[in-house]
């Protein structure tokens, strides 16, 4: 089975939403808070050095999906 990872924001409503989707349609997946967490950070832009926007998706090492439903959180960089 795939290996899936939610990078997103405790302040980002969007991440919430896609949480609950996941759980809702019974995915297994770990979650990192970019803002609390530096090395998650860098691991995400170290996928695609492009996003600035969570939640973020990622399936096997690859990012499958930026946002929820066309909306998501920017996030600073640094």
């Amino acid at each position: 089975m795939a290996t899936l990872e939610l990078y997103g924001s405790a302040r980002c409503p969007y991440t919430q939403e896609l949480r609950e989707w996941l759980e809702w349609t019974r995915r297994d997946f770990r979650e990192y808070d970019v803002d609390a967490d530096p090395e998650a950070r860098a691991r995400m832009n170290a996928l695609d050095s492009s996003v600035r926007t969570v939640p973020v998706l990622v399936e096997d090492g690859k990012v499958i999906q930026v946002g929820w439903q066309g909306r998501g959180c920017v996030v600073e960089t640094y």
